[in-house]
């Protein structure tokens, strides 16, 4: 009569397997996660440098302001001696 009974150490080793496996898919997962997350980034990344370019001008702005306000009170000096 043959006994199957399995040790400590086939239990052991089975056990280690199946932990070792669970790593590598978890790590795996998490580096194919990584590198989504690294190419989204790079994309991002780009669109900033862009919108850095597309809004360059509005540095300008308070200049353009300051120029409109002293035009506008210009102006209003002007109306103010024509009795406008």
């Amino acid at each position: 009569m043959t006994v199957l009974a399995a040790s400590g150490w086939d239990w052991g080793f089975w056990l280690g397997g199946i932990i070792v496996l669970a790593v590598v898919i978890l790590v795996v997962s998490i580096l194919t996660l990584a590198n989504s997350i690294a190419n989204r980034a790079t994309d991002i990344n780009t669109s900033l440098e862009q919108s850095v370019k597309n809004t360059a001008g509005l540095a300008g702005l308070q200049t353009t302001i300051e120029s409109a306000n002293a035009i506008t009170e210009g102006l209003a000096r002007g109306r103010a001696k024509l009795g406008g």
